[in-house]
């Protein structure tokens, strides 16, 4: 199912945050209207937003502090990927030029830190106690996740448990935070919070399994990547991990010595040979089935509605995706 059917009964609320972002960060100085508009004008898949109006509305509710939360997740989103790009010198992010690359790294940092002043604004603004304490601690949980991630750079040693610790806090928080937002916001009673965001965990877990996939079998028109970005970075995913453990150790060290150098294209095709060949892409695979059969599990005491399906067609989405 295409992402704009399963997210079709917030429409209308999605339309509201798109407008709404623009508005809010766009007038402050000619600089920032213009990085913004690079930065924003090629739509992304709004997951974070969409989960918090989701969410929320799983309980009845719709409420404009809802638009208020999910702007200030996004662009706390957004400034960890500007930081991110800078870190990793990357050049081009959905498709087109990263800021650093169209302007430089001090513009691409100095909106960063922007973005995160502008969503504790906005935070503050919903004088909600118990919201602005679960979304600091979720970009809290991102900056750990982002500096366990370059402190294990080329470990070639790194294991599942860690690789799982690492997305957990670099991506899986704010997919949960999004979702306990909206149920903080609706104030609903009982396990609901608990279970929201255990969902948004699993689901943020399974996500960033295939999107480590992609890496190896994405189409390049579709992800706006080259295949292989994170073996030249060094960044050893599930799928690497998994078939370096399986292998004997001469053609374990053989993969390693590739992997030290410059890896190029035909690098790559040998290293994907070789995964493939120890199963690494099909246990890949087979792990974001399981984070999301989690996060199915973790729905299933919600009232049923259009929300509620929509959140379990979500968690298809992440797992089949191509883009």
């Amino acid at each position: 199912m295409k992402l704009e059917k399963i997210l079709s009964p917030i429409k209308e609320e999605l339309i509201d945050f798109d407008r709404k972002l623009k508005e809010y960060i766009s007038p402050d100085s000619p600089l920032i209207y213009q990085v913004a508009n690079h930065l924003f004008g090629t739509k992304g898949k709004r997951l974070r937003p969409a989960l918090v109006y989701l969410s929320g509305g799983a309980f009845g509710k719709n409420e404009s502090n809802f638009t208020r939360a999910a702007l200030s997740i996004e662009l706390i989103h957004n400034a960890t990927l500007l930081h991110d790009d800078v870190v990793d010198q990357s050049k081009t992010r959905r498709g087109k030029p990263t800021v650093n690359a169209k302007w430089n790294n001090l513009i691409s940092v100095l909106m960063g830190d922007y973005l995160f002043a502008k969503a504790f604004k906005m935070m503050m603004e919903l004088k909600s106690k118990p919201l602005l304490s679960a979304i600091s601690k979720a970009t809290e949980r991102v900056s750990i996740g982002e500096l366990l991630q370059v402190q294990e750079c080329f470990n070639y040693e790194l294991d599942e448990k860690l690789y799982l610790d690492i997305i957990k806090e670099k991506t899986a928080s704010l997919f949960s935070v999004s979702c306990g937002a909206g149920v903080i916001l609706s104030q609903a009673k009982g396990n609901h919070l608990k279970n929201l965001k255990a969902y948004g965990e699993n689901f943020g877990i399974a996500f960033q399994i295939a999107d480590d996939l992609l890496d190896f079998v994405g189409n390049k028109k579709k992800t706006g990547k080259e295949k292989g970005n994170d073996l030249r970075e060094g960044k050893a995913t599930l799928p690497l991990i998994y078939a370096l453990k399986k292998t004997k150790k001469k053609t374990k060290e053989g993969i390693i010595k590739i992997l030290e150098k410059n890896v190029d294209h035909d690098d790559f095709l040998k290293v994907l040979e070789f995964i493939q060949k120890e199963g690494g892409l099909k246990y890949a695979k087979s792990k974001a089935s399981e984070f999301g059969e989690k996060a199915q599990k973790n729905i299933f005491e919600i009232e049923d509605s259009e929300y509620k399906k929509s959140l379990s067609s979500l968690v298809e989405f992440a797992i089949k995706r191509d883009r």
